[in-house]
């Protein structure tokens, strides 16, 4: 026979109490960090003292060599691009090369993201792919301006045509890269919601590869950066109109050695501003708040 529940016995119910622990014996306990140790922390901190170095040792220099015609102190070369900024002259061939530049950067992005997307639908966008940056990854997109001037004429046309060269391949590398290494059960995942196509690259490759490709953006950058100063000082006057490179050209003839330092840091300057303020944030916001890059 069989006991009815309700005729069970309630189990005692112990009752509940808190214990203060001592600490550790021969353990001592956290203290903060002072405010030296943590103000190191600053990754901006140390890269201001690095910058600060460097133009310590940049004085230095000048000074020991005692020719402003060869090297200017960093001061001359600070009046000076202070002086071309307020002027509004270095500001103005600043706008005009980044002008510029986006055009070139943006075409170049298009282009990649349309040949990496051709690559992972088709074998023969993978074979092409292949074989054009095999061809065009090595050749020098400044070799190409004297074709680009043939082709294009003396406009901005010749500039963003070596632009899109000098982003396209390894932005392309570097995305291409980054789909192959995407997870395969990711893109079963697509493949289970009925993701092809367009819709598979943008919704399962792009955001597993984003790391890759951030990558190559920069890459892409530094590359097009550089290629549009050097073309600039070849060939960078548009209608009576040129860029930095120009502006570093034109003084480097008339012996304007600060000016042309000027110049440089401020290229040197757009360059971290960039670094900075655009690529760090997209990391920011993007890979490193997912979890996906450290």
């Amino acid at each position: 026979m069989s006991t009815p529940l309700t005729s069970l016995p309630t189990p005692p119910v112990r009752p509940e109490y808190e214990r203060t622990l001592p600490p550790l014996p021969g353990i001592p306990l956290a203290r903060p960090l002072p405010l030296a140790a943590r103000a190191w922390q600053q990754p901006g901190l140390r890269r201001g003292l690095i910058l600060l170095l460097l133009a310590v040792l940049w004085e230095a220099l000048a000074r020991w060599q005692d020719n402003d015609l060869l090297l200017p102190t960093f001061g001359a070369t600070a009046r000076a691009l202070v002086e071309g900024l307020l002027s509004g002259e270095l500001l103005q061939r600043a706008q005009l090369s980044l002008a510029v530049l986006l055009k070139g950067y943006l075409a170049g992005m298009a282009l990649a993201l349309g040949l990496t997307t051709l690559a992972v639908s088709t074998p023969f966008g993978r074979d092409l792919l292949a074989t054009l940056t095999a061809m065009f990854n090595p050749l020098p997109a400044i070799a190409l301006l004297p074709l680009a001037l043939l082709w294009f004429g003396l406009g901005q046309g010749s500039l963003v045509f070596v632009l899109i060269h000098s982003v396209l391949w390894p932005l392309a590398l570097n995305t291409y890269a980054g789909f192959q290494a995407v997870p395969e059960t990711l893109r079963m995942a697509g493949r289970n919601y009925g993701l092809t196509g367009i819709r598979y690259v943008v919704q399962i490759l792009i955001p597993a590869a984003l790391p890759a490709i951030l990558s190559g953006l920069k890459i892409g950058w530094a590359f097009a950066w550089r290629t549009l100063i050097a073309a600039e000082l070849v060939f960078g006057a548009t209608s009576g109109k040129g860029g930095l490179g120009w502006y570093i050209f034109q003084n480097r003839n008339e012996l304007y050695t600060d000016k042309v330092f000027a110049g440089l840091a401020l290229v040197i300057v757009i360059g971290l501003l960039v670094e900075s303020l655009v690529f760090s944030t997209l990391e920011r916001v993007t890979v490193r708040r997912w979890g996906v890059q450290r």
